[in-house]
């Protein structure tokens, strides 16, 4: 008798924001799923033709292909809305036709807005610095938390106001979004948010969901071999 493997597979690694995005919400269904390491600095020929983009993650289906481009599929986003589809419970999107939108919209600023700022203005820097034996871009670190990232805090402040979640009253795929890529910043640096009391309540609370907290502890203790302590950006 031999196990069979989860249908998913997901290509990438926890230290990417969004594949720690697909794997949070795989895990809040309750999905199995197997993590196979991408070097996304020298990515091999066979990774490219399943990643027109040339990012992390992919996610196969092994119920419809176990190798070659057939079941992949690339885009964090469009993974957790495949993910929703096979697996609709627990829902992870808003059933409100409202809500619904704002948390697509939500999911997209931390995609599109967030992640730039926090990955490749304060992360990139100080992380990919020490992988080429150079010490961490703290100057370009501290710029960015300082100039780049307060006006994305207050924006994301306005949208979750006195709320537990950031749309529809219950969580979902913006908080799952908002939270891994914020938590980039959190790999290498301290990340105080005096200024933001309801985004620094809110993310203590989902840091500890199990679905964000597991895929974390992985990128964390790969970081922490590279950078024991975190930055102090102020």
């Amino acid at each position: 008798m031999t196990d069979t493997p989860p249908d998913f597979l997901f290509y990438g690694s926890p230290v990417s924001p969004f594949a720690r995005k697909a794997m949070a919400t795989a895990i809040e269904k309750g999905a199995d799923f197997d993590v196979e390491q991408v070097n996304i600095m020298k990515m091999p020929d066979w990774f490219l033709e399943i990643s027109p983009m040339r990012r992390i993650p992919v996610l196969r289906d092994r119920s419809i292909a176990a190798e070659g481009p057939g079941g992949t599929i690339a885009d964090s986003s469009a993974i957790c809305a495949y993910i929703e589809r096979k697996h609709p419970e627990p829902a992870i999107y808003p059933a409100d036709d409202f809500a619904y939108g704002r948390a697509l919209a939500i999911e997209e600023y931390a995609d599109t807005v967030l992640a730039p700022a926090g990955g490749l203005g304060i992360f990139r820097p100080i992380f990919f610095s020490l992988l080429g034996g150079n010490e961490p871009d703290m100057e370009t670190a501290r710029a960015s938390w300082a100039e780049k990232l307060p006006p994305i805090l207050d924006y994301l402040s306005a949208e979750l106001g006195d709320n537990e979640f950031m749309a529809g009253g219950a969580f979902s795929i913006a908080d799952i979004a908002v939270t891994c890529t914020f938590m980039q910043i959190s790999l290498v640096a301290q990340t105080p948010l005096d200024n933001w009391p309801n985004l620094e309540a809110y993310f203590e609370r989902l840091a500890s969901r199990p679905s964000i907290a597991g895929p974390f502890a992985k990128a964390d203790g790969f970081i922490r071999k590279a950078l024991p302590e975190r930055v102090n950006l102020t």
